[in-house]
């Protein structure tokens, strides 16, 4: 167990990077496994749901390599259609094993995956469309288990724009025979980054970052060379630590068309905010204005940001509203907050924030990942000592937190307990 201490009430200010895409690596790197040889994936974040990953690879009989931010798989020895079960249930997105071993065997078992606790996330739109594709699918003692002879492409319209049963449907598509047409697909940029990666594998994808994705069957894949994009949360995340404490801070190595409903929220509360090429500069108010936010999928505002967003309108001049409208328990981190000072009342997936001068450090435990993100936010911004317990949980998707935020002047330390 770990848990970072953190001195508050300090501007942030200087340069830092973002590493990869947390979002993007997930998808990418059991995609490796569906070429012919060998793929050399770049931008890795060094995160510990890329370790984790690593390692189901192996138990499935790949070839992995990872030094420092580059991975290469080598899918020559993989022959396991069963996903081992320990690994899978540490990671939500282990399910696109899914997607992944039923293109490769026309096989598959997969327990139903971990990752953090924000409310049932139903894998039913992804079985739907492994169905449509040929498939038998049932889910038994927590297990998928996935059958076809023979893959045949087909269109599917998801009820929901989910990122993940798009991706699985892209994955188990790529090599089936005809066309599949994916109807209300998610646009997220990982999206469009995994099919940039399997286009360069020899996949025929168009559409990706629209509703309606077309994927043309091919017999096989060979390996590839490809660059994670820059992640955009932990972007978000550092520009509204710069917000909370009135930093001044440039973020380099970004894409900033995938920033644009957070750059706009963040105007919105009063920061000063520049881009230009692949950096954004950030300058916090002493303050921030109240806004109301209501999270969207892609381009809308990000689920995964409102959590860092509640933190950082804890401070706000007035009364902000935050709807959750993705995730049933997103809000469940707001009692650590509230121990922290902060004035906030929940009602279903609604957040109403009403600002105080400051907020007041306080042992607090990070319940998922994005939450404690929030708690990393706050303790940046209050007053003397916070603690956040369950840092493990924060470096599932934070590449060298600590060091970084050293580098923009925190005072923070990770101790091992």
């Amino acid at each position: 167990m770990a848990r970072l201490v953190i001195e508050g009430r300090r501007k942030l200010t200087g340069k830092v990077r973002i590493g990869g895409s947390k979002n993007s690596s997930v998808a990418i790197i059991p995609a490796a496994l569906l070429g012919e040889g060998p793929s050399t994936l770049e931008n890795v974040p060094a995160i510990l749901d890329v370790k984790v990953f690593a390692q189901i690879l192996k138990d499935l009989g790949a070839l992995v390599s990872l030094n420092k931010n580059t991975m290469t798989v080598s899918p020559n020895g993989f022959t396991s259609h069963i996903a081992p079960y320990d690994l899978v249930r540490k990671l939500r997105a282990s399910y696109y094993l899914m997607g992944v071993l039923l293109a490769k065997f026309g096989k598959a078992e997969v327990g139903l995956p971990g990752g953090c606790d924000i409310g049932p996330r139903p894998i039913d739109q992804h079985l739907k469309g492994f169905r449509a594709l040929g498939a038998d699918a049932s889910v038994e003692g927590g297990v998928v288990r996935l059958y076809a002879s023979k893959l045949v492409g087909a269109p599917v319209y998801l009820d929901i724009p989910s990122v993940g049963a798009t991706i699985n449907i892209m994955l188990a598509a790529c090599m089936a025979e005809g066309t599949t047409l994916i109807e209300n697909a998610a646009k997220e940029p990982h999206v469009v980054d995994l099919a940039n990666c399997l286009n360069s594998m020899g996949a025929r994808i168009n559409g990706a970052g629209t509703d309606i994705i077309r994927i043309r069957g091919v017999k096989t894949l060979k390996g590839t060379c490809h660059s994670i994009i820059p992640d955009d949360i932990e972007t978000a995340t550092y520009m509204m630590a710069a917000v909370a404490t009135g930093g001044d801070i440039e973020i380099c190595g970004v894409i900033t068309k995938h920033l644009e409903p957070v750059v706009a929220k963040l105007k919105e509360a009063g920061a000063l905010i520049e881009q230009n090429g692949d950096f954004i500069k950030v300058v916090g108010p002493e303050r921030p204005k109240p806004v109301n936010v209501k999270t969207l999928p892609y381009p809308g505002f990000p689920t995964d940001a409102q959590q860092p967003l509640t933190a950082v309108l804890t401070r706000a001049r007035g009364v902000s509203v935050v709807q959750e409208s993705m995730y049933d328990n997103r809000l469940g981190y707001v009692g650590e907050l509230v121990k922290m000072g902060a004035n906030i009342k929940v009602q279903g997936k609604t957040a109403v924030i009403e600002g105080a001068p400051r907020l007041v450090g306080s042992p607090v435990r990070a319940t998922d990942l994005r939450a404690g993100a929030s708690l990393v936010v706050a303790g940046l911004s209050a007053a003397g000592t916070t603690e956040i317990y369950g840092l493990e949980i924060i470096e599932r998707g934070y590449e060298s937190v600590v060091d970084k935020l050293k580098t923009l002047g925190a005072c923070i330390e990770r101790i091992e307990d």
